[in-house]
């Protein structure tokens, strides 16, 4: 299974827990079930709310990505789009 660590610059903070390292997973075709892929493409907010959720890990809620840094829900998206991208067009991400 393909994946990727993304390091936040700004940590979130659950708890007494803080998450500075997310780790994303390439989403299977059920996990997108319910969204527009070209919305995730284009990294729309409500997208990546639904989707992140089901592909990382540890787990991000909806109220975390609420209250994330926008630069860091930039990285997430960055990574989540680079594995739509059929494997040819994978040097456009590099």
């Amino acid at each position: 299974m393909t994946q990727k660590t993304v390091t936040l610059d700004n940590p979130i903070q659950r708890g007494e827990q803080t998450i500075s390292d997310i780790v994303v997973r390439k989403p299977m075709a059920g996990q997108l079930r319910g969204l527009n892929m070209t919305d995730i493409l284009q990294m729309d907010v409500n997208a990546l709310s639904k989707l992140l959720p089901r592909i990382t890990s540890p787990a991000l809620t909806e109220v975390d990505i609420g209250a994330m840094d926008p630069a860091d829900l930039m990285q997430l998206g960055q990574e989540v789009a680079a594995f739509l991208l059929p494997t040819k067009l994978a040097y456009l991400t590099a």
